[in-house]
């Protein structure tokens, strides 16, 4: 299966500061066994949306996005994924707001979502490392059940 992330990042994006985000997360896609990519862009809801669509477009199963939900006006992550997809599946933001809910009350800040294009499942992490791992469990031992039902169409 394959998965792509994206780090959303305007600085990152412009060579400024290391990635330590988007690397975590490629690591544990990996580790599940997907075959992943990884491209980074700045906080540009076009940009974004973009890569997204280049990604559905090449079939790509899981698209793990990487900061931008927060609530600066830069943090347009959720903004840009709404305009993607065409279905939502609310249970993976809400697990993963829970999940860092749990670990710290700055949890509840995330503003990121979750959904469907075609037969491609589009999950807004929170840019942290941190939070990553700590919510990557809650995640990873759906993603077969989710791969097998979006092949079905």
């Amino acid at each position: 299966m394959r998965a792509a992330v994206l780090t959303i990042s305007t600085s990152l994006s412009e060579g400024d500061g290391e990635d330590r985000s988007g690397p975590e997360l490629v690591r544990l896609c990996e580790a599940a066994g997907l075959e992943t990519a990884h491209e980074t862009v700045g906080d540009d809801r076009e940009a974004i949306k973009q890569a997204m669509l280049r990604w559905v477009e090449q079939d790509v199963r899981f698209i793990f996005t990487t900061g931008g939900t927060g609530l600066t006006i830069d943090d347009v992550t959720p903004e840009a994924t709404r305009d993607v997809i065409q279905r939502e599946a609310p249970g993976y933001a809400e697990s993963i707001r829970t999940e860092s809910r749990n670990h710290t009350p700055l949890g509840i800040l995330t503003r990121g979502v979750s959904g469907v294009r075609a037969r491609t499942l589009i999950v807004n992490f929170p840019g942290s490392p941190r939070a990553i791992g700590q919510s990557w469990p809650v995640v990873e031992p759906t993603l077969k059940h989710a791969a097998e039902t979006l092949e079905r169409g």
